[in-house]
């Protein structure tokens, strides 16, 4: 059964880019784990966090997302022709090769599920280890340390703390990553008191979000 058919609606939000670009900015390479067969196919068995948000995009289940693949995800969910079309070649170009095993002899745009990890960058909350994994204490961490109006969700001034306190020396890519993702998730996320809610962020983590938008946007 396709992946998109197994995950349920939630509330509605607008254009997720953020998703992506959490993964795009290129910042620290994560520790390196084993090295990968080419094109493990994607499935949520055994699958980290980070894998499984990014198996969204691969529509074909083949572990690999082409830059097609990527370009009509990002439609999936409400994303203009343009838009989509200039994300995807960014976001491809940028994790393909970092991604891609040595062994492959596909496009140096084709994203690799099973190496994904290889492009989450610093400066961040810390909650994906290096191997891609969810930390939810970490999560937990953020929303107790930074959520002070509300304990479950983050004001625009907070975000701001939170990402100013987890800027690590020189790090500028890592900054800008990590800035330009968590303010687009604030954007196209916060409710109608202009909180983020904790649900919404933890959506973000396992990609769950990504399937909940594309069924609203289904159902019109």
């Amino acid at each position: 059964m396709d992946a998109r058919r197994r995950r349920s609606s939630c509330p509605g939000a607008a254009v997720p880019l953020l998703l992506v670009l959490a993964a795009s900015f290129g910042g620290h390479a994560a520790a390196a784990a084993a090295p990968a067969p080419v094109g493990a196919p994607s499935g949520d068995a055994g699958m980290t966090a980070l894998q499984k948000h990014t198996a969204f995009f691969d529509s074909n289940h083949d572990g690999i997302v082409t830059f097609d693949e990527t370009y009509e995800g990002l439609k999936e969910v409400g994303v203009g022709t343009v838009t989509a079309k200039a994300s995807a070649a960014f976001i491809n170009a940028a994790l393909g090769p970092k991604t891609r095993p040595d062994n492959s002899n596909s496009s140096r745009m084709d994203i690799y599920i099973v190496n994904i990890h290889k492009g989450i960058h610093g400066s961040d909350t810390g909650a994906y280890d290096a191997q891609g994994r969810f930390v939810p204490e970490k999560l937990d961490e953020m929303f107790a340390k930074h959520g002070k109006n509300v304990s479950n969700a983050l004001t625009k001034d907070e975000l701001d703390e939170m990402l100013k306190a987890n800027r690590e020396d020189k790090d500028f890519k890592g900054w800008l990553g990590a800035s330009a993702e968590w303010k687009m998730l604030y954007n196209i996320a916060k409710d109608k008191d202009g909180y983020l809610p904790k649900g919404t962020v933890r959506a973000v983590y396992d990609g769950t979000l990504f399937y909940q938008l594309a069924a609203l946007r289904k159902k019109g």
